[in-house]
């Protein structure tokens, strides 16, 4: 097959005729890209792209047959049906009905050391199982879910959340596929993790990556983003939303900043994102937070 290569799943899908169906597309700098699309029954094949594409059907389908690189298939589908689409494959899709996916695109370029490495080398993009197979995944399903949400609370997903996401849904696709990631070694070394802290702390305005921290800590990113769960406790995304509330909370009692202005010293692009971000929580808004805070020093002083 001929590889487009100045092309991606998202740029196709951006772009001629099936620009129409395209009804969301969220993509971080290419790490991952994800897209909604509804579209007609009939012929949705597609050239040869340089992508791992994992789909989701969120209506289900009568009958779907072709081949997306593991060969000829021929499967009626469900709500919350998954499918992965070989890369540098032409895939062959027919529906036999309206439909609606939600995908997420994975750049090779971006993902093949990470597979190489997580996987100990054993991980073939030519032999892998499970190329167009329909199968089910409560994990994947999950993690598709959360991502989705917090797309829609934070707007495109950062650098950070889109190399952890792909991590963790990779690692259950090679899982499935025959070849599960590399056990985990263990927590970060004490001065690994107070590094890395220190420098989501210095960096909270900015898009920091996954790439970055585990560069700090002198690992691969697959490695390090467990690593650091096991010694923080939670991921490395959660633990950085932790210190931007943190922060947020800190400028809002002690600066008069208005919350505009203290959504980009903690690194959210807006108000609003910062104000949905607050309330799931701190469960109050900011304003409603500095009022609160305002109210009960001044309580405290007539006291």
């Amino acid at each position: 097959m001929t590889v487009h290569a100045r092309s991606s799943f998202a740029q196709w899908h951006s772009n001629g005729r099936h620009a129409s169906y395209l009804r969301t597309m969220k993509s971080p700098g290419g790490i991952i890209d994800l897209l909604e699309v509804q579209r007609p029954a009939g012929d949705m094949s597609r050239p040869a792209l340089p992508d791992i594409v994992l789909m989701e059907d969120i209506l289900g389908c009568s009958r779907v047959r072709g081949d997306l690189g593991g060969g000829r298939f021929d499967v009626t589908t469900g709500k919350g049906t998954l499918a992965l689409a070989a890369p540098n494959f032409a895939t062959t899709v027919i529906n036999d009905e309206r439909h609606r996916l939600r995908s997420l695109a994975f750049p090779l370029s971006q993902w093949q050391d990470e597979l190489d490495e997580a996987a100990d080398g054993r991980f073939s993009l030519d032999t892998s199982g499970i190329y167009g197979r329909v199968f089910d995944s409560s994990a994947i399903r999950s993690a598709l879910r959360s991502l989705w949400a917090l797309c829609e609370e934070e707007g495109p997903p950062s650098r950070l959340l889109a190399r952890a996401a792909g991590c963790e849904i990779l690692a259950e696709l090679c899982r499935l596929g025959g070849v599960p990631f590399a056990p985990a070694r263990g927590g970060l070394a004490p001065w690994a993790e107070r590094r890395c802290l220190e420098l989501m702390r210095a960096r909270l305005s900015e898009d920091i990556s996954l790439d970055e921290l585990a560069a700090e800590a002198q690992l691969s990113p697959f490695h390090f983003a467990r690593m650091f769960k096991r010694s923080v406790g939670v991921p490395p995304r959660v633990y950085l939303t932790r210190l931007r509330v943190e922060k947020a909370c800190e400028l809002l009692e002690q600066t008069g900043l208005s919350v505009t202005e203290i959504a980009l010293e903690v690194g959210y692009s807006s108000n609003q994102v910062l104000a949905r971000v607050f309330l799931k929580h701190m469960r109050l808004s900011p304003s409603g937070y500095r009022r609160a805070v305002r109210d009960s020093v001044r309580s405290i002083a007539l006291q």
